[in-house]
C-alpha cells in the first residue's frame, strides 16, 4: 500500500471509529446536527484534498525524498544519527504548526482564512477537516519550506502527516473523556476537551490552546488555558458574528474570508 493510499485509509477508519464513539459517550448531548454540519464540513475536507492534490506539484512528503535525493537541508550538513534527525525534524514541524496557527490567529488576513474553522457551532470529528482550501494550502506550503530547509527525513514527514491529520480528528472529537484520564494526557497531550477551548466564543478562550499534538508548546509560550469560564458541557462555542443558518452552508464558508475581519 503507497503512502496516500495508507493515509486515506487510516484517516477514513478514524473518521467512522470516532464517529461511532461520539454516539456512545458525546460530551454535549445535543451538539453535533449531523444532518446539517457533516455534510458542510466532509464537504470542506474533500475540496481541500483535491486543492492539494491538483495545484501543488509536491507535497510535504514529496519535498522530503527530494531533499534526501539531493542532499539539501541543515540535517544533512549536520551529519546526525539518523533517529536524531527524525526527531530534531518531528519537533520542528509540530513547533512551526504551533507557530503558523498563532499567526493565523493575531495576523488580520490570515484570520480571515482560518475563521471559517472556528464558525462552527457545534464540535465533533468533522470539525477536524472544516477548513478554508487556501489555508490548507498556506499550510501545506510552510511544511514544505521547513523540510526543504531541515532536509527533514522521509520517515519523519511521513510521520507527522499522520499524526497531524489524526489528531486534527481526536482533539475535534465530541468525546467525554474520564475527569482523571483527561488531566493525566493533558502533561503530554492535547485532549477534546482542552481543544474545545480554543472553539468558545470568548476571544480570550478562543486565543489560548493552540496546540494541536501536544500540550508542551502552549505551556512553554504561555498560552495554555485550564479551564473555561462556563462548564465544558453549557460551553458556546463559534464565533458570535456567523450564527445564521444561510452563513454555515458550503459556499457561504468557501465565500467568507472576503467578509470584513473580525475577531
Amino acid at each position: 500500500m503507497n503512502d496516500p493510499a495508507l493515509r486515506l485509509w487510516l484517516f477514513l477508519s478514524l473518521l467512522a471509529l470516532l464517529g461511532i464513539a461520539e454516539r456512545f459517550r458525546p460530551r454535549h448531548s445535543a451538539a453535533p446536527h449531523r444532518r446539517q454540519r457533516w455534510p458542510v464540513n466532509l464537504g470542506l475536507g474533500l475540496i481541500n484534498a483535491l486543492c492539494v492534490r491538483l495545484l501543488l506539484p509536491w507535497l510535504a512528503v514529496d519535498a522530503a525524498l527530494w531533499a534526501q535525493a539531493e542532499n539539501i537541508g541543515a540535517l544533512h550538513l549536520w551529519q546526525l544519527p539518523a533517529w536524531m534527525a527524525v526527531v530534531i525534524a518531528f519537533v520542528t514541524l509540530d513547533l512551526a504548526i504551533y507557530a503558523q496557527h498563532r499567526l493565523m490567529h493575531r495576523i488580520g488576513a490570515l484570520w480571515r482564512l482560518h475563521r471559517v474553522h472556528h464558525t462552527d457551532m457545534a464540535l465533533d470529528v468533522s470539525s477536524g477537516v472544516r477548513f478554508h482550501p487556501v489555508e490548507i494550502l498556506l499550510s501545506m506550503g510552510i511544511k514544505i519550506a521547513v523540510v526543504l530547509l531541515l532536509g527533514a527525513p522521509p520517515l519523519a514527514v511521513l510521520a507527522f502527516e499522520i499524526v497531524l491529520s489524526s489528531f486534527a480528528l481526536l482533539t475535534h472529537a465530541n468525546l467525554d473523556l474520564p475527569v482523571r484520564l483527561d488531566r493525566r494526557l493533558r502533561w503530554i497531550f492535547v485532549t477534546p476537551d482542552m481543544h474545545r477551548i480554543h472553539h468558545s466564543v470568548l476571544p480570550a478562550e478562543h486565543d489560548s490552546n493552540f496546540g494541536f499534538h501536544v500540550s508542551w508548546w502552549d505551556r512553554l509560550f504561555r498560552s495554555y488555558r485550564e479551564m473555561p469560564a462556563s462548564p465544558q458541557s453549557s460551553m458556546k462555542l463559534g464565533l458570535d458574528r456567523y450564527r445564521a443558518e444561510d452563513e454555515q452552508r458550503l459556499l457561504a464558508l468557501l465565500r467568507q474570508p472576503l467578509d470584513p475581519p473580525t475577531h
